[in-house]
């Protein structure tokens, strides 16, 4: 049997249906049974959704015990009305679970700008705060309720050792359309049994998504609504990791970026109308920060997008893309690569373009993986990211979202 979040020590969690959505689970909850170490990112966009105000002031103390996901309406540009439905479900659900409100964070994904409906999904979460259970399906049900647009579930586990210790790690995420590195249309809920101090378990988050969820893109904008959390709640019984010199720190930080990856990765594969799934690499940067600011500049480029779509090995677009990153660029240096997720050909060496079969790189390009790779030759650093093309599919689907 597959593994999932419910093979976490301490975790159980459940996913309803409430009648938010038309015949699909539309309500997940996820429960640990005493209070763990949380951390989390949200949105960088301006306009921040109801559920984003309250679970950054619930968090604020770096703990929480339980996590309500409500799909079907973003509860953004609500008003009064819309925070006061974000409160209600956390206050619903602590009263249910017999634990303090400021212990609930709460998420909510769907249309934005659409009356919240509380009564509904309060009525939802009493009914089923009492079905939570560590049964593996319950794991997949969370991971079906948090869904919009998507096409599959995505889902994660991993185990590995910590002073002896068997340490699990699940997580569930959601994400198809409006993607873009910063925090884009997505939610993440990572659950680990590790034990580990709160400050520092907010300084690896904030570093392992900077090397995964923000290192993705589909169309360019960010959202409302969109968070990562993690929750270690310690039952594993490891010496608590406090600091880098903890033997566990390296083997956990790790396994964290690996589980990251892993559903941001999902959430690219899974892009509104995308035909194409393309990993960026670039090598031999001047720092890792220079090398992910480039990425996502190439990465998020229409023009790229389109090319990659129509299978045009257009090298100029990917240079032209890199020199407006707002980087210092030795074009003269660079070696670039296109090509398939197993075989890349060099069109450009030192900047120089390169003589290439353009039949057989076509044919590359017509696989559903693809890869790009810049060598800057102007240091050690190196950074990885993910995205998609641009179709028209794409531009049919979201023409009509909300009609």
């Amino acid at each position: 049997m597959i593994k999932n979040i419910t093979n976490v020590r301490g975790i159980t969690c459940w996913g309803a249906h409430t009648g938010v959505k038309s015949m699909k689970r539309d309500l997940a909850i996820i429960y640990s049974k005493v209070p763990a170490s949380a951390a989390a990112v949200f949105t960088q966009n301006q306009v921040v959704a109801a559920p984003v105000t309250v679970s950054r002031k619930h968090i604020a103390d770096g703990k929480a015990q339980a996590i309500v996901i409500n799909a079907g309406n973003a509860n953004a540009a609500t008003g009064k009305q819309g925070m006061e439905g974000a409160e209600a479900m956390t206050e619903s659900l602590a009263e249910e679970l017999n634990i303090d409100k400021n212990l609930v964070l709460v998420a909510s994904t769907g249309i934005i700008g659409v009356k919240f409906p509380t009564t509904e999904i309060v009525k939802g979460i009493q009914e089923n705060a009492k079905n939570l259970t560590n049964r593996s399906n319950a794991g997949s049900f969370v991971a079906n309720a948090i869904l919009t647009t998507d096409t599959f579930a995505k889902e994660g586990f991993i185990e590995f050792e910590v002073d002896g210790r068997e340490i699990n790690m699940g997580g569930v995420a959601k994400g198809s359309g409006m993607i873009h590195p910063n925090m884009a249309t997505m939610l993440a809920f990572i659950v680990t049994d590790i034990a580990i101090e709160p400050k520092f378990l907010k300084t690896i988050v904030k570093e392992t998504v900077d090397k995964s969820f923000n290192m993705i893109t589909v169309d360019g904008d960010t959202s409302t609504n969109d968070m990562v959390i993690v929750l270690a709640n310690g039952l594993a019984q490891n010496d608590i990791i406090k600091s880098k010199k903890d033997k566990g720190y390296t083997v956990f930080k790790k396994n964290l970026e690996e589980m990251m990856v892993h559903l941001a990765q999902l959430i690219v594969s899974d892009g509104e109308g995308a035909s194409k799934f393309i990993e960026y690499e670039i090598v031999n940067a001047p720092t890792e920060t220079y090398a992910r600011t480039m990425i996502r500049k190439i990465s998020d480029s229409a023009l790229v997008k389109t090319a990659m779509f129509g299978r045009d090995p257009n090298w100029g677009r990917i240079i032209s893309a890199a020199g407006n990153a707002g980087l210092p660029f030795e074009y003269e240096k660079i070696d670039l690569y296109i090509g398939s997720e197993v075989k890349t050909i060099k069109v450009l060496e030192k900047g120089i373009p390169l003589e290439y079969d353009p039949y057989y790189i076509k044919k590359l390009l017509k696989e559903s993986h693809l890869k790009i790779v810049l060598d800057l030759h102007n240091g050690k650093a190196k950074s990885k990211g993910w995205g998609t093309d641009l179709t028209t599919d794409y531009v049919l689907f979201n023409s009509v979202y909300t009609t």
